[in-house]
């Protein structure tokens, strides 16, 4: 813990954030390696002058002080023991940008996705594009010196990078670049060119000729040559060891043709695929990349990517290299014949069996080939998605060898992997020869750290005896900076060495990086110390799909490999309360990190129901996002609820949680008490009463209970038909009690399209899912309402009725939360036949069974998807939905959470981010919809949200086909 004094003084100097506790603390102990390391503090800047004042800071209280962007180094490069400075919250902007001269100046926390965003309009991008684009920084890009899948064409971060301003160790304002202007110091400059020029041929000597090695300084750019030095290019890849960036000037190039193309070439085995590397290299791609079997069956079992592999993969390939060109239709077209050749001419086809078994699958769709790049790209992260004690470990996944050796350099090191008792997964760059292999192993066994030290050290001897490089992407870190001597030399490693006394003296700045590291299995600085132990809960959840204790919820928390996937700003729904905030605090990587420190005893005592640990969960909405997305298969919102059991057995409920939880039960009675309900709506004096009595915002309006409620008698009243076969009409609470129009609507259209609709009873009240027990984390409630449910259906569906619902977060319940309240044969056969309507009715339609006549709308529909119809995946089939009715066009609102999410729209705590997530891109694009426009929301929070920020009705999608098929039966139509 840093002293208070110096505590004191941050707090007044640093306009930005600064955070000492142990919880903030925690979450910044740890990247996406293996290790873990407790800062003494954490620093958010706001402006540059923070970081000058954290560097002051760090010199008077004698701690070091290490830069961060994403968080996502793979070698321990942004874990230390002094201050943390996290760049990426308010360090984020372009400074400067030239069209015309392709290059812009940004801040060091800005991320790749969201520069490039900016650039496209301008037909420019920055070209280094690294797999985490989501989520790096270009600060950390610079740090690692990062390459990405096309540096065979466009080279590595420094290649396109011209210029870094900043601060020296001894916060000494520094301007390095090519040219006049420069700021720098006059006696370092000299220094340093002394040192190129006395080194060159030793350099010349050991430096690897490789494209991609990153490992060491770059003191090859201080070499006497045909371009003037510059001294910005020692920095990139110095990982944050020689100073700190504030203002970085980079190179930007035009965007790449849209007429890209891709060659998926199948290999009937792994070293086929190597050996013909070479051969596809010659062709002039503008990338090669490796993807292997394991990585082929484990994509398989993730929803985000099974859909993608069935439409590219052909039989059972051992590996595949994706090949992309990406010049114009005319030459790709050539390419592609040159390509199916040459596959031809090494002895593949497809048909042709067993050793010569393959061939190319020519993707010329630019979305599957988007999709398929996202799935490479994921390549580690779905690697980690392994359930087992034992995960793949990156230590030598960075080795780069010439393509002569490749073949050769990935055979001997799978025996290496075999004789240690394990196996590897391999994938990404072959046109590099720059391949990531992580070795199964369990790092909370001594012996496996042994086996981790002696795969590295056979590995990197193997690399050296070709000579290529150690470290070919992703840095050093704690993991190779060791090794620099036996790979460098010594010779070189002094040099090192005297690089980093120059720069920093006193040893400030990210001490144990390149120079004068630690052991690379020197267990105190893991995440799995000796000693390391996980808390046995009774839990509410049944974990038991993953290992260790709490019945398995150890091995599901432990699942957040830290890659920062959910610190993405744009594109699919994770995380929405950290798109808002920022903070890492509010991220899924955030909270399961501060859930692991928790239950391991490294946050002190009763951490699990501390304050602190309410504050971390607090913003998590529930939108299960973080299951799907999440390459790890993270689930956030279970977990959630989990901490929500725990606390509450031990501290017990509060009222607003009851009056949450109980809403089921009391629905009667507020429809009885309706009119206060809306006096109270329309009375700020009693909304304000209310939020101090209850918590619930005043500013919300709350919802409606309904005088004409929907009753399951009215499906008995309805006209039934058996044409088409009997469906259960699961009506959820909130579409019962405050939407009764919409069961109506759905009742209406099941039964125009020759359904019997019947309804499952128990006594005493309707069926409920026990999704508002589960939001206030009553989970033995939520398990006895699902078990009083799944009694009532399980004789229909038995007996092959669907059940079909419509609002997606307890018809959802039905095949998610049911699974681990009531494991068994029973709950995964309700899974099976819970359907959402829109489900239903695209099933039905792909069987041929639909038989609903459908009229001409001819409107433009604006389709926002509720988060747990994204993350379960049936934003597809609503989709289909909608397009079997005539003249209607659909257009999906590209939006992550409304904002509403139940009861967290609710809060008088939790309004304010509730409002700002609709105003991110919802209800801007509400607002931009013309009038007559149809809005469709299917979940009953996201039309409340629309209600209230923006004046208009969302309908449910059920209400569209009730106006479609009403008007069509008017008109005498007989089917759609």
């Amino acid at each position: 813990m840093l002293d208070s004094a110096i505590q004191d003084r941050l707090s007044r100097e640093v306009r930005g954030e600064t955070r000492f506790d142990a919880f903030s603390r925690g979450r910044y102990a740890t990247d996406a390696s293996i290790y873990q390391i407790m800062p003494a503090g954490v620093i958010v800047p706001r402006a540059p002058e923070d970081i000058a004042a954290a560097i002051e800071a760090a010199r008077t209280a004698e701690i070091t002080l290490t830069m961060r962007g994403g968080g996502t180094s793979q070698c321990g490069q942004t874990v230390n023991s002094g201050l943390i400075v996290d760049c990426s919250k308010h360090l984020n902007r372009i400074l400067e940008l030239d069209v015309e001269g392709q290059r812009a100046v940004v801040e060091p926390g800005i991320v790749l996705d969201d520069l490039n965003r900016a650039l496209k309009p301008h037909g420019l991008w920055f070209p280094v594009d690294v797999s985490t684009a989501s989520r790096a920084t270009i600060g950390g890009m610079v740090g690692n010196n990062s390459c990405g899948s096309r540096s065979l064409r466009y080279g590595t971060t420094r290649d396109n990078v011209a210029r870094i301003e900043g601060y020296l160790a001894d916060g000494t304002p520094f301007d390095f670049g090519p040219g006049s202007g420069n700021r720098v110091p006059e006696s370092l400059l000299r220094q340093m060119l002394d040192l190129g020029a006395r080194e060159a041929d030793e350099i010349a000597a050991r430096f690897p000729q490789v494209q991609r090695r990153v490992g060491g300084y770059n003191i090859d750019a201080l070499v006497p040559g045909d371009t003037p030095i510059n001294l910005a290019h020692l920095l990139i890849g110095s990982e944050g060891t020689l100073a700190t960036s504030t203002a970085i000037e980079i190179k930007l190039s035009p965007l790449p043709s849209k007429t890209r193309v891709l060659g998926v070439c199948h290999f009937p085995t792994f070293r086929a695929a190597m050996e013909a590397a070479k051969s596809l290299v010659a062709l002039g791609p503008t990338s090669v990349e490796l993807v292997d079997s394991t990585m082929i069956d484990l994509a398989r079992a993730i929803p985000l990517y099974a859909k993608t592999l069935e439409q590219f993969v052909r039989g059972k390939p051992a590996a595949m290299l994706l090949v992309e060109f990406a010049d114009s239709p005319p030459e790709n077209k050539e390419n592609m014949r040159r390509l199916a050749d040459t596959i031809s001419d090494l002895g593949y086809g497809f048909g042709k069996g067993d050793s010569h078994e393959g061939g190319v699958v020519e993707v010329w769709d630019m979305a599957l080939a988007a999709e398929i790049g996202e799935l490479r790209k994921a390549g580690l992260n779905i690697m980690m998605s392994m359930k087992d004690e034992g995960k793949p470990v990156s230590f030598v996944e960075d080795c780069a060898v010439p393509l002569d050796h490749l073949a050769d350099y990935t055979d001997r090191l799978t025996e290496v992997f075999h004789q240690h008792g394990t196996t590897g997964t391999w994938y990404a760059h072959a046109s590099e020869g720059c391949l990531h292999v992580r070795p199964v192993l369990n790092l909370k066994l001594e012996q496996d750290v042994r086996k981790m030290r002696e795969i590295a050290e056979a590995a990197f001897e193997m690399v050296r005896d070709y000579k290529g490089s150690h470290s070919g992407e992703h840095g050093d870190g704690i993991v190779r900076s060791e090794f620099h001597g036996a790979m460098f030399g010594p010779r070189i490693l002094r040099a090192f060495e005297e690089v980093k006394a120059a720069f920093d003296p006193d040893t400030r700045l990210n001490p144990g990086k390149i120079v004068h590291a630690p052991k690379m299995d020197d267990r105190s600085l893991m995440r799995y110390p000796p000693g390391y132990d996980f808390a046995d809960l009774k839990t509410g959840h049944d974990w038991s799909a993953w290992p260790g204790k709490g019945g398995g919820f150890q091995g599901a928390v432990e699942m957040c490999n830290n890659n920062g996937a959910c610190r993405k700003l744009a594109g699919g729904a994770m995380c929405p309360s950290y798109r808002v905030t920022r903070d890492e605090r509010d991220v899924t990587r955030g909270r399961a990190n501060t859930l692991r420190l928790a239950l391991s005893g490294r946050l002190g005592k009763d951490a699990l129901f501390s304050d602190e640990m309410a504050e971390t969960m607090k913003l998590c909405v529930g939108c299960k996002a973080c299951k799907r997305e999440c390459p790890t298969g993270v689930d956030m919102a279970k977990m959630k609820t989990e901490v929500l059991y725990q606390r509450g057995q031990k501290l017990g409920f509060g009222l607003r949680a009851r009056l949450i939880a109980e809403m089921p039960r009391y629905a009667r009675l507020a429809v009885a008490l309706r009119s206060l309900i809306a006096l109270r709506n329309r009375a700020p004096f009693l909304a304000t009463l209310g939020e101090r009595i209850t918590g619930l915002a005043r500013a919300r309006s709350l919802p409606m209970f309904r005088g004409d409620y929907f009753r399951d008698a009215e499906v008995k009243r309805a006209r039934a038909s058996t044409k088409a076969g009997k469906v259960i009409l699961f009506t959820d609470t909130f579409n019962r009690w405050m939407e009764p129009d919409i069961p109506r609507a759905a009742l209406r259209v099941l039964s125009r399209a020759g359904y019997e609709v019947i309804t499952a009873n128990a006594p005493g009240r309707p069926l409920c899912c026990g999704r508002t027990y589960l939001a206030a984390g009553m989970i033995d409630k939520a398990r006895a309402e699902a078990r009083r449910t799944l009694e009532a259906l399980l004789p229909h569906i038995r007996a092959g009725v669907p059940v079909v619902g419509l609002e997606p977060s307890c018809l959802l319940t039905l095949r998610d939360e049911f699974l681990t309240l009531l494991p068994g044969e029973d709950a995964r056969l309700l899974s099976e036949n819970a359907f959402l309507f829109e489900e239903f009715i695209a099933r039905e339609s792909r069987a041929g069974k639909l038989n609903l006549p459908l009229s001409d709308l001819e409107q433009t529909a604006h389709v926002h998807g509720h988060c747990h119809q994204k993350a379960a995946g049936v934003m597809g089939d609503m989709g289909k939905a909608l397009a079997l009715i005539p003249g209607l066009d659909p257009q999906t609102i590209e939006s992550s959470c409304c904002g509403m999410a139940g009861a967290f729209g609710y809060q008088a705590e939790t309004i304010e981010v509730s409002q700002k997530m609709g105003e991110l891109s919802l209800l801007p694009a509400v607002r931009a919809a013309a009038p007559d426009d149809i809005l469709i929301a299917n979940g009953t929070s996201c039309r409340h949200q629309i209600a209230d920020g923006t004046d208009r009705r969302a309908l449910h999608i059920v209400e569209v086909f009730d106006k479609a098929s009403e008007n069509a039966v008017k008109e005498g139509r007989s089917n759609g």
